[in-house]
């Protein structure tokens, strides 16, 4: 039972802002000139197999392989960007509901809020059967996007998490992401990495300072990318220390 409210009125919230959401966007639809580009909704996304999930905040991870799916719908200045991960026992994990608005709406600048309606799942042994449980967060989100080239991409992000449940945590998620996409290797190949650096403050000492590096290839005109990741501790007072970890995996890109 949550602290602040019940399950059915952490429901009853979620279908206000999704109708909410999407009221806004038939509302600004309707306000565009037929033929105005800017009034196409636009839907991309991924799927992916990894070795070794690793959550959006990635000094955390499933420990075992996952399937994570990302979508986004965007129309203007509005989005809708859901996340579901999965075990491959097809348990849930993750389910990540997140809606931004950009406040700054520029080809080279981007400033954006955001909140995320989540479920994180989690399993326990109690000597006789296992236990999948549910927790409830909403998270509030500040992030600033700098485009220096098509290629290249500097993100600055900054989240305040809230457990809704009895047992959950809150904190605060410090976030910046450097991307380097589309480098070519010869006539064929597409190089891209990337360089993260996030530090965490949560209840119950969960604080810390990590390092992500990310790399993939692909090749031209085929939707398919394989990567690697990388999450290295720097300073952590979390038990156990979350230390070296690292994620392999497919994705198919659409």
């Amino acid at each position: 039972m949550s602290r602040h409210s019940t399950p059915e009125n952490y429901i009853y919230m979620r279908l206000f802002f999704c109708l909410l959401f999407i009221f806004i966007f038939k509302l600004s639809y309707s306000n565009e000139k037929p033929d105005s580009t800017r009034a196409k909704f636009v839907f991309n996304g991924n799927v992916s197999l990894n070795s070794n999930g690793m959550a959006p905040i990635p000094s955390f991870s499933l420990g075992k392989p996952a399937l994570i799916a990302a979508f986004t719908l965007q129309k203007r200045r509005f989005s809708f960007d859901p996340q579901i991960a999965f075990s491959l026992n097809m348990k849930p994990w993750i389910i990540d509901n997140w809606l931004h608005y950009r406040l700054i709406y520029k080809p080279k600048f981007e400033l954006r809020t955001g909140v995320d309606f989540s479920m994180f799942f989690s399993e326990y042994n109690t000597g006789e059967y296992k236990i999948l449980k549910g927790e409830q967060y909403i998270a509030f989100e500040v992030a600033g996007i700098i485009k220096f080239s098509p290629k290249s991409i500097l993100s600055l992000m900054y989240w305040s998490d809230n457990g809704q449940d009895q047992g959950t945590i809150r904190g605060n998620f410090f976030n910046s992401i450097y991307e380097r996409n589309d480098i070519e290797i010869g006539r064929s190949v597409l190089f891209a990495a990337s360089l993260q650096m996030f530090y965490v403050a949560y209840t119950g000492k969960n604080d810390g300072l990590f390092v992500t590096p990310r790399v993939a290839l692909s090749v031209r005109n085929i939707p398919l990318s394989l990567f690697i990741q990388a999450t290295q501790t720097i300073k952590s007072n979390i038990e156990p220390n979350p230390g070296f970890r690292w994620n392999a995996g497919m994705a198919y890109i659409f």
